[in-house]
């Protein structure tokens, strides 16, 4: 139950970061704050690999996805007491349980009518 919970919020929290309304000034249009840091990192010939990566981070709901259910995975598990009570190959088993929910939740998301999916 507590990894299915885990998972819940690891995909809520990921709906948030990609495509709620309050996010839309962080990322998704050409003016947002992202796309700015974005451009002013690029240099003529050269390619700034961190910032391509925190962008596309940020627009795809299966990276920012992964990275939340790790995140929300491991403050619970701080928060709980729980992290030194198993191997870390527990945790990390226990945080890939977490983002596949997640991500099974997000493909549910994307199959429904009127929703397009977003994934790289």
């Amino acid at each position: 139950m507590t990894l299915a919970a885990l998972g819940f919020a690891a995909y809520r929290a990921t709906q948030l970061v990609v495509w709620d309304t309050i996010g839309d000034k962080l990322r998704g249009t050409p003016d947002s704050w992202l796309e700015r840091w974005y451009m002013d990192g690029i240099r003529p010939g050269r390619s700034n690999r961190f910032r391509t990566f925190v962008r596309q981070l940020i627009s795809c709901p299966y990276c920012t996805g992964w990275w939340l259910s790790m995140i929300t995975t491991l403050v619970y598990l701080t928060a709980a007491g729980q992290w030194g009570k198993a191997p870390l190959i527990v945790h990390a088993v226990e945080c890939w349980a977490v983002a596949g929910i997640q991500a099974l939740l997000n493909r549910w998301d994307d199959s429904r009518p009127g929703h397009e999916p977003r994934g790289h």
